[in-house]
């Protein structure tokens, strides 16, 4: 699928306390059900948000992956991460 899943999984984590709780305690396991490609489901668990949104993530929506400390992020771990990101003028990571 496109990065629409990821998107939406980020928005998930906000609206369904279940799933936010799932992510929690076993991430493989509850991104396993989800229509991600690997390299999406890889990034998730490793936690590479530089990668996401390299891919096309919506950075505000990936903001709710260290809210809620899932797939290894805290405030610091993701802030890092985003900003080792280039990008042009506009805000568009280039290559």
């Amino acid at each position: 699928m496109s990065i629409f899943a990821v998107n939406h999984l980020c928005r998930e984590l906000l609206r369904d306390h279940a799933f936010r709780a799932a992510m929690k305690a076993d991430p493989a396991k509850a991104l396993a059900p989800l229509d991600l490609t690997e390299a999406e489901r890889g990034a998730l668990l490793a936690g590479d948000v530089g990668l996401l949104f390299r891919m096309g993530a919506n950075a505000f929506l990936m903001n709710y992956l260290p809210r809620f400390e899932v797939c290894g992020l805290n405030a610091e771990s993701y802030n890092q991460r985003m900003r080792a990101v280039k990008v042009d003028e506009i805000g568009q990571p280039v290559a």
